[in-house]
């Protein structure tokens, strides 16, 4: 049946390579929905994409939107709202797969309880997964099945009257708008982690070189991100370890260069303390996937660059 009313667009912001963009459709295509009341509007910031990248009929409808280089994902994703014109509306990464039950899933949980405004699905790990990305999807599925504060961007659904209700994501965000628009709509009623689906993140982070760079600069819009919000307690760690380890580590290379041993010693413990932390929960919450070596090496990467970013994002900003 067709001129059906398109219930759900699917909103992706789109940069640089297409192969996981590729996927991405294809899962979206693959639903077990019907395609006729879905479309996609895919904002990129390509000035051109490959035939072989759009996936062939039956498909939803496909909306190619071309914008400049030099806009935030927040605008890319609000252009691809104004754009759309479903009941629903879901934003993906254009680096995810979804589960074949994605949509239907994602509706249930979604209208399964009065005051519910946004769901989204839990990650899992691709086959052949590295330890890091089996770090990153441990983190990702601390909580599952449970109200939350915040959610990643990675996939999301909500009504279109949720997101007009909250003004749409922060344009003069360039990192952190997700934790931004999350919380914001978390004003409005419950967000919802189900694991009634799940989704890969293709492009999710295997080397930790890799990992250290894009921490960097996932970290300049932290300070940013605080501003005009109420800042709930679970979220002040987040903040308040970058600044003890900072604060600390510089003591300790001041009692070096000041031939304080002893106090070079406890300050560098100090200084590691959160870290050992950290890794000993997320080791108990990995129960033996991840091994407590690779853990550890994450988060004495991750931090520092953390740092990084958020100090350098206060004078310029860090392009992807």
């Amino acid at each position: 049946m067709t001129g059906q009313p398109i219930k759900i667009s699917f909103i992706i912001p789109h940069k640089g390579r297409e192969e996981m963009l590729q996927q991405t459709l294809q899962s979206i295509a693959a639903q077990d929905f019907d395609l006729h009341q879905i479309e996609v509007v895919l904002v990129t910031q390509n000035d051109a994409l490959s035939p072989d990248t759009l996936p062939p009929s039956p498909v939803p409808k496909v909306i190619v939107l071309h914008r400049p280089a030099s806009e935030t994902i927040s605008q890319l994703r609000n252009v691809g709202v104004q754009h759309g014109s479903g009941e629903y509306i879901a934003f993906l990464d254009a680096d995810v797969e979804l589960a074949h039950n994605w949509i239907s899933a994602m509706l249930t949980a979604l209208e399964g309880k009065p005051g519910r405004v946004l769901v989204s699905a839990v990650q899992r790990c691709a086959d052949d997964a590295p330890p890091l990305e089996k770090i990153r999807t441990v983190l990702s599925n601390a909580v599952t099945d449970a109200a939350v504060r915040f959610l990643p961007g990675r996939n999301l659904l909500l009504r279109r009257e949720t997101f007009q209700a909250v003004g749409g994501f922060p344009e003069h965000l360039i990192t952190c708008e997700d934790y931004y628009f999350t919380d914001r709509v978390h004003d409005l009623g419950e967000l919802f982690y189900s694991s009634a689906s799940s989704y890969v993140h293709l492009g999710e982070d295997k080397e930790y070189d890799a990992m250290y760079k894009k921490e960097i600069w996932r970290g300049q819009s932290n300070l940013q991100s605080i501003q005009g919000r109420r800042i709930p307690l679970s979220e002040l760690p987040s903040f308040l370890v970058p600044l003890w380890i900072l604060g600390f580590a510089l003591l300790t290379v001041l009692a070096l260069l000041t031939l304080h041993f002893k106090a070079m010693l406890l300050l560098a413990g100090l200084t590691l303390l959160p870290v050992l932390l950290y890794a000993w929960r997320l080791h108990r919450l990995a129960r033996g996937a991840v091994n407590f070596a690779d853990i550890l090496r994450f988060y004495l990467l991750y931090f520092p660059a953390r740092i990084i970013g958020t100090l350098t994002g206060l004078f310029r900003p860090i392009q992807s």
